[in-house]
């Protein structure tokens, strides 16, 4: 049997050791298999078990919900923004969706913001104050 790596490299047996316990875990790392079904790419447990998905995360942040427009990166098209609603993804879709109905326009949900093509802070801000929300306009 060979000796351990600090003995036969003393002056960089830290790094070999490190670099060697690193290279150890990539091949045990299980990359694809078909055996279990599909896994989920954030806790590694396969769908079924999966603890992501039954709680998903909500930032409640400050309790405040921003109105603002923003123009950057759409081509100087304006959308209406909205931010700080602290629902569940289909509760979130929900608000959108009756949100771009009372302003008659298209609109989405990106990273947990209400996009709502169009300025329609004014309109926006008195609905969501109407439903309970405590609302400021951000921006300028």
């Amino acid at each position: 049997m060979a000796a351990p790596v600090s003995q036969r490299y003393p002056r960089f047996a830290p790094s070999l050791e490190t670099s060697v316990a690193k290279e150890t875990n990539r091949r045990e790392r299980l990359v694809y298999s078909s055996e279990h079904g599909p896994s989920c790419l954030r806790c590694g447990r396969r769908i079924a078990g999966c603890a992501c998905r039954e709680a998903p995360r909500s930032d409640p942040g400050d309790g405040v919900v921003r109105v603002g427009r923003e123009t950057q990166g759409r081509r100087g098209k304006g959308v209406t923004v909205i931010r700080g609603v602290s629902l569940p993804p289909a509760a979130l879709a929900a608000l959108a969706r009756e949100l771009k109905q009372r302003c008659g326009t298209g609109g989405t949900v990106k990273s947990g913001a209400i996009e709502i093509q169009g300025d329609h802070r004014d309109a926006l801000m008195r609905e969501l104050a109407n439903r309970g929300w405590k609302v400021k306009r951000s921006g300028g």
